[in-house]
């Protein structure tokens, strides 16, 4: 029943990736399971924590089932297995930071939090970069509207988190201090959850003009993006909205034009030539979201850049998704169990160039590449040729009208944060939205409804400490500065525990 609990806690604290009100959510549903692991060995903790981040994935990631059984024809059995699974599989991470905070805590308050908090970043780092990555439901994402989110252009979205983390261990060791003392912590946390809002955000960036973008929400349900009855009607709708905007920059969204080149001249004759040449006319520009290549050579997830100059720009995704658009090795036996056309992508290059717009240098990005923030700012290296603004193209159709789409919202706001550039989002069922350089929605369109959305956002110059420390040397720093944190204060556990406690120490739980 307890891991039942935890497992419930972990799932509240998802709440706050949604309804970002919540913020302060995650903080005393991990104050919690601090709390239970402090009483507690290595391998109850492994388990407490593995129930936990369980319950967290589960509630983050359920969605994986609509595009598993209902577009995929996974039978539902095998589907809530495989989502299972996946959450069971990728919470170890979090279960072997559990247990190793039980075996290296010191019975300190000061030090038992640093602990936690290294331990917790490095368990989303191993989750969010192993084995591709998937950093879906990152804790830091719950920030974005909370007094901490104006640390995101220093430390990013797992520093955040790690912040959040040390704030649950020291109320968590509160039960373990003086009574006397636990007003001074508890002010103490929540000092540091508000204090950095009220100094306000920080200016790394300035401003480079404004650019008016038309945004295109096509709203094709998954299983009838390639029907024979919808698919004519969708590639009309597409191509009279495109030549129709006045904007600056049209976009589309991903896969807009879902048919490679060779079927795409076969099912309308001309459709992109007529595409190419409204374009060549000065002021126009489009990025419209299509797959390239042929099965024979590979194809690619890309987006293809139209305007006067012609079509001599193309972005290819170059993160892929496992199972959706590459298929793992020993796993195509799974991928075959399901009905899920181009599966099996080519990748692009890494730190592709921007897209020119007039003044504005545009950097596109497909899908959920805007989940690695360290990724994207590998564009930032050079700051004369950086992104002045981030469009990331978007088919969620696939997890239906659910809460995938509130969560890549905010996980696109975080990225605004970060780098401090305005985000357009071009997506077929939601969230279509322009936000601002400080992670504010400017316009959105409700999700799974056709509409056009048209706005402006102002371009931006200059790096924030996160883009350029993370263009440089990715989340390194981050992961060699938390293995330190480790070290020291594991060495330093081992040699209170052989002296004995002290007068200040808290007395260590009992093993299981």
């Amino acid at each position: 029943m307890e891991g039942l609990a935890l497992a419930g806690l972990g799932a509240l604290q998802t709440l706050a990736c949604v309804h970002t009100w919540a913020w302060w959510l995650p903080v005393l549903t991990l104050a919690v399971l601090v709390w239970r692991l402090d009483g507690c060995g290595p391998r109850r903790a492994a388990l407490w924590g593995w129930c936990y981040g369980t319950g967290w994935l589960l509630a983050g990631v359920w969605w994986l089932f609509i595009s598993l059984h209902t577009y995929g024809g996974l039978p539902a059995p095998l589907a809530v297995s495989a989502v299972f699974m996946l959450s069971a599989a990728l919470s170890l991470y979090l279960a072997a930071a559990a247990a190793l905070y039980a075996r290296l805590r010191r019975a300190r308050l000061w030090g038992d939090a640093a602990l936690f908090s290294a331990l917790f970043l490095l368990a989303e780092w191993a989750r969010g970069v192993l084995f591709t990555g998937f950093p879906w439901a990152a804790l830091g994402y719950s920030q974005v509207d909370a007094p901490l989110a104006v640390l995101a252009p220093w430390v990013g979205v797992y520093g955040i988190g790690a912040v959040v983390a040390w704030s649950a261990a020291m109320l968590a060791g509160m039960a373990r201090v003086r009574l006397a003392q636990r007003p001074v912590v508890a002010a103490l946390v929540i000092v540091l959850l508000t204090l950095p809002g009220l100094a306000g955000p920080w200016n790394f960036t300035t401003g480079a003009g404004a650019l008016q973008v038309t945004l295109l929400q096509t709203n094709v349900r998954q299983d009838e993006k390639f029907s024979a009855e919808r698919l004519p009607e969708t590639l009309a709708w597409v191509a009279r909205e495109l030549q129709a905007a006045q904007a600056e920059l049209v976009i589309t969204p991903e896969t807009a034009v879902p048919l490679l080149p060779y079927q795409l001249a076969d099912a309308a004759p001309g459709y992109w030539e007529a595409l190419v040449e409204h374009f060549k006319a000065p002021g126009r520009a489009a990025l419209v979201g299509a797959p390239l290549g042929d099965f024979e050579r590979g194809y690619t997830n890309s987006v293809v850049g139209m305007s006067e100059a012609g079509t001599g720009y193309r972005y290819d995704k170059q993160h892929l998704v496992p199972f959706g658009e590459f298929i793992p090795t020993g796993f195509r036996w799974f991928t075959e169990m399901m009905n899920i056309p181009l599966g099996d992508f080519s990748r692009g290059v890494p730190a592709a160039p921007s897209f020119v717009v007039g003044q504005q240098r545009v950097a596109p990005n497909i899908c959920y590449e805007d989940l690695f923030g360290e990724e994207l700012a590998l564009r930032f290296r050079n700051p004369a040729q950086a992104p002045t603004v981030l469009a990331n193209i978007s088919n969620i159709a696939w997890f239906g009208n659910s809460v995938a789409i509130d969560q890549h919202r905010n996980i696109s706001r975080m990225r605004a944060l970060e780098l401090q550039r305005p985000v357009v989002r071009a997506t077929n069922t939601g969230a279509t939205v322009a936000i601002s350089h400080r992670g504010l929605v400017l316009a959105e369109l409700p999700p799974a409804t056709r509409g056009v959305l048209t706005a402006q956002v102002e371009g931006r110059t200059g790096n924030t400490p996160f883009a350029w420390w993370a263009a440089r040397y990715g989340l390194w720093p981050a992961v060699a500065l938390a293995v330190l944190l480790v070290l020291v204060l594991g060495l330093s556990g081992r040699a209170v525990r052989r002296g004995g406690p002290s007068a200040t120490a808290i007395p260590p739980g009992p093993a299981p």
